[in-house]
């Protein structure tokens, strides 16, 4: 007897596999196991309560999550196993997409915008494929992919018509209301408010007629799992994140949302994320290229500036003994180093974005310090945390946009994501980061061009706090981050700063 493999649907959250041989299953199941990143580090690990690796295919009921399915055929296909499955895409038809993009007619700030090429080769694989990760930088206009896949969705023959959108934070919630709000003015055919409704704190949940819902995922964690019954579609922004226990809670609840798009600016690289993701949304899709999109003067022209930041022997000598987080502590606290970002940042021409970590004891000394530096200049300057409400960060950007020379002194949770600045020219990252996707969304902050034409300059600090054959933990960072402006094909310069 041949061996084979066979997938059917459990719900749309997972698919039931069956094997001609339990060896074969096996086989499925190292396929998919994989060591989490990090796992030497982790309580369960070192307490010998858990080996380190992650196994997507449940043994205990043959279950493997759905959008692994692409990855299971392959796996077959490398060993001849046959595979067999009822689980194939209905075709979509082209001439109905088309005819759905001549009559949706597209504006922004008042003007009729153009669906570029990208975007609607991304469109139409999400349309075509029912499931996948949309891979586009910061800036190649994800939210217009949004908003178009959502009113597609709207029209398909399906008993379900709502669709969730899932985004990270408040302000998210409100900016992707005011785009489709946007795009939208001139649609007789589309109101924003009779069909997009929005949760998250302080917004009404349960009690809502509109079929495209915008939600923090904060927000649809605290649901009842009966709630997710009602979607039949799902787009996840920042899909990266969905690596996250409570976000592919809230996918595995979705059993009826066979509609299920994510989309992300950047992947970490590694491959269990890689796949979990997959798992719940489908197969990665690279829409466009952040190089490309600089090349083809879509996006603002960039440069980078790594700031080596070199302090004193006596400084680096007494340091030697430092965990990561006492440097942290160090560095952010450090008077030099904070005068050394506050005449930066007054210095810059133009909007600046100034990044930190920790609120008290780094955002709000900055935010003093500059306070200081500005009296009587008569240039603007905000605040943001997580403290601060959605609707006053919201207006707190527009009123940027139409600005030329405001300071946002931001944290990184809350202006590193998602956020989009029209009018940006200067980024002053001023804590230390290994994170790759937390780089590439700070990076993406400047990203969009502006009204002037101007590019943008990423000032990037590089803390060398060396001595002898000692490397301290930031510089080690700093050097990971300038291999990603590499890989990325950024150009950059490296300039050394003494401190006094």
């Amino acid at each position: 007897m041949s061996n084979h493999v066979q997938a059917r649907k459990k719900n749309e959250t997972e698919i039931i596999i069956e094997c001609s041989d339990s060896g074969i299953l096996q086989e499925i199941s190292e396929f998919f196991t994989f060591y989490a990143n990090g796992y030497k580090f982790m309580p369960a690990y070192r307490n010998k309560l858990w080996d380190g690796r992650i196994r997507l295919l449940n043994l205990r009921n043959n279950t493997l999550p759905y959008g692994l399915l692409f990855h299971l055929s392959e796996f077959c296909k490398d060993r001849d196993y046959e595979f067999a499955t009822t689980l194939l895409i209905p075709p979509a038809d082209p001439i109905e997409t088309a005819k759905f993009l001549a009559n949706v007619p597209l504006f922004y700030n008042g003007k009729e915008i153009q669906i570029r090429d990208y975007q609607l080769a991304a469109f139409n694989y999400a349309i075509a494929n029912k499931r996948g990760v949309l891979v586009s930088p910061t800036g190649s206009g994800k939210s217009l992919i949004i908003y178009l896949l959502a009113r597609q969705y709207l029209l398909q023959p399906t008993s379900s018509k709502k669709i969730m959108i899932i985004v990270p934070t408040t302000s998210l919630v409100e900016q992707l209301y005011k785009d489709f709000a946007e795009y939208s003015s001139q649609d007789g055919a589309f109101g924003v408010a009779e069909n997009v409704h929005q949760i998250y704190s302080g917004k009404e949940k349960l009690s809502f007629a509109q079929n495209i819902v915008i939600t923090t995922w904060q927000s649809a964690i605290t649901m009842k799992p009966e709630w997710f019954l009602q979607f039949g579609g799902v787009i996840g922004d920042e899909a990266h994140q969905f690596k996250a226990v409570s976000l592919t809670k809230i996918m595995n609840n979705l059993q009826n949302a066979w509609f299920r798009i994510g989309t992300t600016g950047t992947l970490d690289g590694t491959m269990v994320n890689k796949l979990v993701l997959e798992g719940c949304f489908g197969p990665v899709y690279q829409v466009t290229t952040t190089k490309d999109l600089i090349a083809s003067n879509t996006l603002a022209q960039l440069k980078i500036f790594v700031l080596a930041l070199k302090y004193s022997d006596e400084i680096r000598k007494g340091l030697g003994k430092l965990d990561y987080a006492q440097e942290l502590d160090f560095l952010v606290g450090y008077q030099p180093r904070n005068n050394f970002i506050t005449n930066l940042a007054v210095s810059l021409k133009g909007n600046t974005l100034v990044l930190f970590n920790y609120v008290e004891k780094h955002g709000k000394p900055l935010h003093t310090q500059i306070q200081n530096k500005l009296k009587d200049t008569g240039r603007k300057l905000f605040f943001v945390s997580g403290a601060v409400p959605a609707l006053q960060r919201e207006e707190i950007r527009e009123i940027t946009e139409k600005e030329n020379g405001a300071i946002i002194v931001a944290s990184m949770g809350t202006f590193a994501v998602g956020v989009n600045i029209r009018n940006l020219h200067n980024i002053v990252m001023a804590s230390p980061t290994k994170s790759q996707i937390r780089l590439l969304q700070s990076i993406g902050r400047g990203l969009r061009k502006s009204d002037d034409g101007r590019g943008t300059a990423i000032y990037d600090l590089a803390d060398d706090l060396c001595w002898k054959k000692r490397k301290n933990y930031t510089l080690a960072h700093a050097l990971a981050r300038i291999e990603i402006y590499r890989k990325e094909k950024f150009g950059f310069e490296t300039h050394e700063v003494p401190l006094s």
